[in-house]
């Protein structure tokens, strides 16, 4: 009985296997295109991001300045090195997938 109703599971899954199988190349493929369009608005908003990121560090630098803060290029460096880095990340990962 117990070897019945394991030859019928096995041949029930392996059917389904059989007709599960469909247009695989067809959803690489439209999967492929969908991640792809994604990657224009992506990069423009990291650019955005970058740009709100320099303008914010301008400003921090700048008060600082202001005010006499000795370690003012410390900030500087850290501020506009992540805005360096956040077009660069953009332009190296639409290189790489594009």
């Amino acid at each position: 009985m117990k070897k019945r109703v394991l030859f019928s599971a096995v041949l029930l899954l392996s059917a389904m296997g059989v007709f599960a199988q469909g247009n695989g190349i067809g959803g690489i493929t439209e999967a492929t295109n969908m991640v792809t369009s994604y990657f224009d608005p992506g990069t423009k908003l990291i650019y955005a991001i970058g740009a709100v990121v320099g303008l914010i560090g301008g400003v921090k630098v700048y008060s600082k300045f202001s005010s006499g803060d000795p370690d003012t290029s410390k900030t500087a460096a850290s501020w506009f090195g992540a805005c360096i880095f956040l077009i660069v990340a953009a332009t190296i990962l639409r290189s790489f997938f594009l």
